[in-house]
């Protein structure tokens, strides 16, 4: 073949040779190896970059934020908060607080003193808020008022002035006016800028409730105090008033109405939480059977910050449970100041909050839907009716216990009827497994078939049972918050609201603590033999099958370990519960007894069973579609067989 001449005249590059062969070598093409390797690199090396100018970015907005924080100090420090405490020279203070300077020369007044048939109250006329306040129908375990506030409490508005300076209120003087009639007392404390301008807190304490009214207004300061938000802030550490602070701790909590009916809440179980909110209409500090609520009626808080801290967990200290905090705003227009609240200091009691209107009630934990419901319209209403006939509360607990297992007991004879009729079918049922042990499909077909035409089902013994959960749940929420059982005494119980301690130990041990209940455990006891009792129904109910678990030995575990748990969760919990539980649990032993002994006759059912059989049974929607569909099903199965006989067959 002939060479192709040099278009250009000169002399062609001459191939690189190869040491190992001489011959000629081409430059390779890049593999696709290789190319996947520099893709992953390039995007490595892209993400890297990015990642870079993130970092970046975040140190940038870092050094923005601290730089905002440095000018909010700043400006902090610009907008000082005047005293009477303030070191600076009178005559200064003066000039920058303006006409207040007239409070300079009020002298300290003595606490304002109330006492009412259910309050004892004390106001201090420095702050003018309230700094004691007892409730008198109620007694800690060492026979001492229960006392909601003791100077733990902070109440404070800073008035806003026209040159911008501020004074806060819980550091002046007040001048106090007392009113009383035979139904309230009226407080009136005015902190003066003269004898005709002036701030003014009053509080209308009726002499038969809990529920304070609480008005913030001004006179005469349209040309002292500046248009715009006023911070307010509340802050109250909550007394332990139970014989267990632990407990007490796990439903002492924060909660707020917000959004036009929604409850918010921070968590009762964390160590410190916050969270903030809009359109609030109040605030309420919950100590478990007790409550402290500002309400705010009519002007809802635009916007309001809450904080808690759980003082017993950090501290181990059993004088307070939590530490709670409000910060929130009021509004000032055209110089003038007119708030009118409302201050609950009193008990957690369903019935008395319900009262007011202001859905206060709803921070009772009755639990949610179906549950809480029958509470408010079953449980309490029971439990006021017995009241009223029963003055011992342990008698009333067990009368609901029997009052709810006598109106329960048909779904129990139901249960034993169905559990009865699968027993007799078991037999039958064990054959259909054998015959179509490989036809998991056909084998559930011949078992459905053979419970329709007998008259039984596995689901009818489920479904009465299921009824039974509401139940167990709505009482399990009923009991600890029911404020009519504390302290109230039972056989060797002094307390049902709080555990019951039989038996005490020198120290605590973990899961169980540092007694025993006795309540809990023959609860627990008792729950062995019931369950004992019911293993063989259930386990005739419930036969095995080919592929699935053995559930009565499932059965088997659960009869000598849901005892036991039940036994560590109920010890530490309300005794009225566990009284409940064990009056319960037994009147079932004992109900099942009687149903299984001498209600249930076994031959009468199986008679009625081959009654039933004989019978033309008209299947439900239900058993038609879902024979329908396992006809589907099995249809499906005998197709494939027959593509993959045909596929070996090739």
């Amino acid at each position: 073949m002939a060479k192709k001449n040099n278009p250009s005249g000169k002399a062609g590059k001459k191939p690189i040779a190869s040491h190992s062969s001489g011959k000629a070598r081409e430059v390779k093409k890049p593999s696709f190896r290789s190319l996947i390797i520099q893709y992953i690199l390039l995007t490595l090396a892209f993400y890297l970059m990015l990642k870079s100018c993130e970092k970046s970015k975040i140190a940038e907005e870092k050094a923005k934020a601290e730089a905002a924080k440095q000018d909010s100090v700043k400006q902090k420090e610009t907008v000082k908060i005047f005293s009477v405490t303030d070191s600076a020279s009178l005559d200064s203070l003066r000039r920058e607080i303006g006409d207040f300077a007239y409070a300079l020369n009020v002298p300290a007044q003595p606490p304002v003193e109330i006492e009412t048939p259910l309050l004892k109250m004390r106001i201090n006329t420095k702050g003018g808020a309230i700094a004691y306040l007892a409730l008198k129908s109620f007694k800690n375990s060492d026979s001492s008022l229960v006392t909601i506030v003791n100077d733990n409490q902070q109440f404070d508005i800073k008035l806003k002035l026209k040159n911008g300076k501020f004074i806060s209120t819980s550091n002046w003087n007040f001048i106090p006016e007392i009113k009383t009639s035979d139904s309230i007392t009226e407080v009136q404390l005015k902190l003066q800028a003269s004898s005709s301008k002036y701030l003014k807190f009053k509080y209308i304490i009726p002499h038969n409730d809990y529920l304070i009214d609480f008005y913030v207004s001004s006179t005469g300061l349209e040309n002292i105090l500046a248009d715009g938000s006023y911070p307010l802030h509340w802050d109250l550490k909550a007394f332990s008033h139970e014989k267990d602070p632990n407990y007490e701790d796990k439903f002492t909590t924060l909660k707020y109405l917000y959004d036009d009916g929604k409850i918010g809440d921070l968590s009762a179980m964390k160590k410190e939480d916050n969270d903030e909110a809009d359109d609030v209409q109040w605030v309420n500090f919950k100590q478990y059977f007790f409550s402290s609520f500002l309400i705010s009626p009519a002007k809802k808080f635009k916007h309001a910050e809450f904080k808690q801290i759980d003082i017993f967990k950090l501290k181990k200290d059993s004088t307070y449970t939590k530490h709670f905090y409000l910060d929130t705003q009021i509004e000032v227009k055209n110089g003038h100041l007119n708030e009118h609240f409302k201050w609950y200091h009193g008990p957690t009691d369903f019935r008395k909050l319900a009262v007011y209107g202001y859905r206060m009630e709803e921070v009772i934990p009755l639990g949610w839907g179906i549950f809480g419901w029958i509470n408010k319209y079953i449980f309490f209403p029971l439990f006021d009716l017995l009241k009223k006939v029963i003055s011992n509360y342990g008698l009333i607990i067990i009368l609901i216990t029997l009052i709810v297992r006598l109106v329960t007991s048909p779904l129990y004879y139901k249960t034993y009827i169905s559990q009865a009729k699968m027993k007799i079918l078991r037999p039958e049922i064990d054959e259909i497994n054998k015959k179509y042990k490989d036809n998991p499909m056909k084998r559930q077909q011949e078992i459905m078939q053979l419970q329709s035409k007998a008259g039984a089902s596995p689901l009818s013994g489920c479904i009465p049972s299921l009824l039974f959960i509401p139940i167990f749940y709505a009482l399990f929420r009923f009991f600890p918050a029911a404020i009519d059982l504390r302290q109230k005494h039972f056989l060797w119980i002094d307390d049902l609201s709080s555990y019951e301690a039989f038996m005490r130990f020198e120290h605590s041990i973990p899961l169980l603590g540092n007694h025993i209940s006795l309540f809990a455990l023959l609860a627990s006891v008792v729950m062995f033999f019931y369950m004992k009792m019911n293993q063989s129904g259930q386990s005739a109910s419930m036969p095995s099958q080919e592929g699935m678990p053995d559930l009565s030995k499932m059965m088997k575990w659960m009869i000598y370990l849901s005892p036991v748990m039940m036994f560590f969760f109920f010890n530490n919990y309300a005794s009225g519960l566990s009284l409940y539980y064990f009056i319960s649990t037994l009147l079932s032993l004992i109900i099942v007894y009687i149903i299984k002994e001498f209600v249930i006759d076994e031959e009468k059912v199986k008679a009625q069973i081959e009654e039933n059989k004989k019978k033309p049974r008209k299947q439900s929607k239900f058993s038609r579609k879902m024979q329908q569909l396992m006809e589907q099903a099995e249809q499906q199965r005998r197709l494939q067989e027959e593509m993959k006989k045909r596929n070996r067959k090739k």
